[in-house]
C-alpha cells in the first residue's frame, strides 16, 4: 500500500461548478479519491447542459467521485479524518501539519459540518480568511498547503512541462551579468 493518501469529502454540495472546480484541483495535486453526501449535488448535476464545465482538464474521468452516506467511513483504514471549517477552536491552517494519510472534510456552500462529524474529526482547520471562502477555492488552497508541506520535488522544469497547457511554452531567459 502507498504511503500516502489524500481525499476530499464534501458535506451536500449543491453546485456542479464547484465539485467540477474541485475535481480539477484534485487531478493538479494528485488526490486518490473525492466522495459527497447528500441529493443536492446528483440532482443539480443531472441538468448538465444548466452549469458551466470546470473540470477542464477531465480528472473525473480518473479519479472516482462516488457518492457515501458517511464521510468518517470513506476512504481506507488508517485515514486521519480532518474537517475544514471556519470553526471556533480550529488550527490556523499555516500551523497545520498534515498526516500521511487523510480525507479533508468540507461542509456545503451554504452551510458548516455537523457538530457529530467535527467531534470524530482527528483535526479541524481553517483557513485564515476575512469571511468564507468559496468551496472550490477552500479545497485548492489546502491541497496547495499539504503539497508545500511535502518533501515532494515539486520545482522543476519537468513537472512545469507536465502540469501547463499545450500553447504555453515560455521560457525564462538567462541573463548574462
Amino acid at each position: 500500500m502507498k504511503q500516502s493518501y489524500v481525499s476530499i469529502g464534501l458535506v451536500n454540495p449543491k453546485s456542479p461548478t464547484n465539485v467540477g472546480g474541485i475535481m480539477r484541483a484534485a487531478g493538479c495535486y494528485r488526490v486518490d479519491e473525492v466522495f459527497y453526501t447528500g441529493k443536492r449535488y446528483p440532482l443539480a448535476a443531472s441538468n448538465g447542459t444548466a452549469q458551466y464545465n470546470t473540470d477542464t482538464k477531465g480528472a473525473g474521468q480518473q479519479i472516482p467521485l462516488s457518492g457515501v452516506e458517511s464521510l468518517i467511513d470513506a476512504g481506507p483504514d488508517g485515514v486521519k479524518i480532518i474537517c475544514v471549517d471556519l470553526v471556533e477552536g480550529a488550527i490556523p491552517l499555516p500551523e497545520f501539519e498534515h498526516p500521511a494519510k487523510a480525507i479533508y472534510v468540507f461542509g456545503p456552500e451554504d452551510g458548516t459540518i455537523s457538530q457529530q462529524v467535527i467531534n470524530r474529526a482527528d483535526a479541524v482547520v481553517y483557513v485564515p480568511t476575512v469571511g468564507c471562502m468559496n468551496l472550490a477555492a477552500s479545497v485548492n488552497v489546502l491541497l496547495y498547503d499539504r503539497l508545500s508541506k511535502s518533501a515532494q520535488t515539486i520545482a522543476n522544469d519537468d513537472l512545469i512541462r507536465e502540469s501547463r497547457d499545450t500553447n504555453n511554452r515560455v521560457r525564462v531567459k538567462n541573463k548574462s551579468t
